[in-house]
């Protein structure tokens, strides 16, 4: 596939941002601001807007702070991160909404955590373009948009969106019950994961599309859920005893006796055994598992029960896990069919690049300091009717 993108002129669209109040944080309390983000916090009500001025010579913001309102906090500074020394603990609320962007955290053991629960409603957390040691937002009733982030640590959460993010491993997961069900599926594209990625949500179905990183794991399934993991780029360099499979299948816990499907189509694949050479692994009959379209330089074996057409083992590709490549024979080599077609209306490339949710959707996350497209959704097809479209930005 030829990499080029699609523009859609979209017209009639707009959107308005309204802030009960903007409370300013600067160093020392210049123009009578405040010196502390915890002081702003204090003086804030639900609704408000702290603006943070990031401090000369890259100084840090020096405290650990609780968000307990609805706030939103940005940069003072177009394009430019204001740095926090601490720890974010955000308390769960029926109805809070916590907006964090253009934050950089350091020495920071914890990164963001959601503490308490969210009781008769369910608490929502978006982060963006920020720097951060880890995510876990994992308690129930939350859900969690998250985008455009490099984290040295784990990206773990419990329901929500994640596209164009950096992780040393992202898994979705909740062991508790969800008395709020949110309406909305598990959505995480576009990211990069240094280790896996895996879901033991049992509340949820969920989609894994165009990612980049080194295994799947799946431990979870929603009962009766129809889920997907879907023109990714899987790559693992060194052997792995963790799993027995590369793309493994076991569900644990409260999603034993579930039952589910899980197609597994248009990805690209390369690893180096570890226990096993086994590619995909289902180690429950409950869960009904269709591989197709996938491409393996490995020879292709698999074990348990699933159902298989066109795949292809012992494949000749290149993969690279610096620039996040990967060329050979996974060009043109996804399902044919229509609604899988690539950007440049050609037949689908297996792996990250293929398909309507294509990488180069949301990366590279930070180009020349211009808006990020945060989330797009759009048809796989269009023959008649209202065309439906989708997405969410913001600016850096």
């Amino acid at each position: 596939m030829t990499k080029k993108l699609l523009i859609i002129a979209l017209t009639g669209v707009s959107s308005t941002m309204a802030f009960a109040a903007d409370l300013f944080v600067r160093n020392a309390g210049a123009g009578g601001a405040y010196s502390t983000i915890t002081a702003a916090i204090t003086a804030a009500s639900d609704g408000d807007r702290i603006i943070i001025q990031p401090k000369a010579n890259g100084e840090a913001y020096i405290e650990n702070l609780i968000i307990n309102k609805s706030l939103t906090f940005v940069s003072e500074t177009n394009y430019s991160k204001y740095i926090l020394q601490g720890g974010i603990n955000i308390d769960l609320a029926a109805g809070r909404v916590v907006t964090i962007t253009n934050l950089k955290a350091v020495n920071s053991i914890n990164g963001i955590l959601s503490t308490g629960a969210a009781v008769g409603g369910r608490t929502t957390i978006n982060i963006l373009n920020c720097e951060l040691l880890g995510v876990t937002t994992t308690a129930a009733n939350t859900t969690t948009n998250i985008s455009g982030c490099n984290i040295s640590g784990p990206l773990q959460i419990s329901h929500g969106i994640c596209t164009a993010n950096k992780a040393s491993f992202i898994t979705v997961y909740s062991f508790e019950p969800e008395t709020s069900m949110a309406t909305s599926d598990v959505e995480v594209y576009g990211n990069i994961s240094t280790g896996a990625i895996a879901n033991s949500q049992p509340n949820y179905t969920f989609k894994f599309h165009n990612n980049f990183c080194e295994e799947f794991w799946i431990r979870g399934i929603k009962d009766g859920s129809s889920n997907e993991i879907m023109n990714n780029t899987v790559y693992r360099p060194a052997a792995s005893n963790f799993y027995p499979a590369v793309i493994y299948i076991g569900l644990y816990n409260n999603s034993l006796t579930n039952t589910g499907n899980l197609a597994i189509m248009n990805n690209a694949v390369s690893f180096v055994p570890g226990q096993s050479n086994i590619c995909i692994q289902n180690n429950h009959n409950n869960v009904n598992v269709t591989a197709s379209y996938n491409v393996f330089t490995n020879p292709f074996v698999t074990q348990g029960n699933m159902t298989q057409s066109n795949n292809v083992g012992s494949a000749n590709m290149n993969f690279n896990n610096t620039t996040y490549t990967v060329t050979g024979m996974n060009e043109n080599a996804g399902n044919p069919e229509l609604k899988y077609t690539d950007l440049d209306l050609t037949r689908n490339d297996a792996g990250h690049y293929g398909g309507s949710n294509s990488w180069v959707n949301y990366w590279p996350a930070n180009v020349g300091n211009k808006p990020q497209i945060n989330y797009l959704s759009t048809p796989r097809t269009i023959s008649s009717g209202t065309l439906n479209i989708s997405g969410s930005g913001f600016s850096k």
